[in-house]
């Protein structure tokens, strides 16, 4: 079974790679000793700091291998400078109609999205909605707050 293929950006990359180095040298060895210290504690059955330092290892552990799965199967968004249509890896800037607000989204894949830094998943419902469009184009867009109509004012 093929795994599934991660887009993202070269800093994208670069941003899961440091985090799993960080997860490999240092948040590995700080679980490790707390479980050390936890079982000098005695009587594991009853002992918290132990069933604590256990689950917050399964947690490293659980997001190493997410982390190398993600960056094994990475795949590089290249930017096409030609196009000027909303697609994975374009920035899309768009106006609320009719009251004009705008907002402006960078499309990436779903390693990367955060929408409080102004990155969406290219799996969301708004670039779904947005994918294929040009400047000028009137779009609904869905928002966990109901459809929205929007005017794409710029892509780059």
């Amino acid at each position: 079974m093929a795994e599934e293929r991660h887009y993202m950006t070269e800093e994208g990359k670069a941003k899961l790679e440091k985090e799993l180095e960080l997860l490999k040298t240092e948040r590995r060895k700080e679980v490790v000793e707390r479980i050390k210290i936890a079982r000098s504690f005695g009587d594991l059955s009853e002992n918290s700091e132990y069933d604590s330092a256990k689950e917050e290892q399964a947690f490293v552990e659980g997001r190493i291998q997410q982390l190398e799965t993600m960056i094994r199967n990475a795949e590089i968004i290249e930017e096409d400078t030609e196009t000027s249509t909303v697609q994975l890896g374009k920035t899309v800037r768009f106006k609320e109609l009719p009251n004009g607000d705008e907002e402006e989204y960078t499309i990436v894949g779903r390693a990367e999205a955060d929408p409080m830094e102004g990155k969406i998943s290219n799996d969301s419902p708004m670039a779904q909605s947005l994918f294929g469009k040009g400047i000028g184009e009137q779009v609904m867009v869905s928002t966990p707050g109901g459809d929205m109509k929007v005017e794409i004012i710029e892509v780059y």
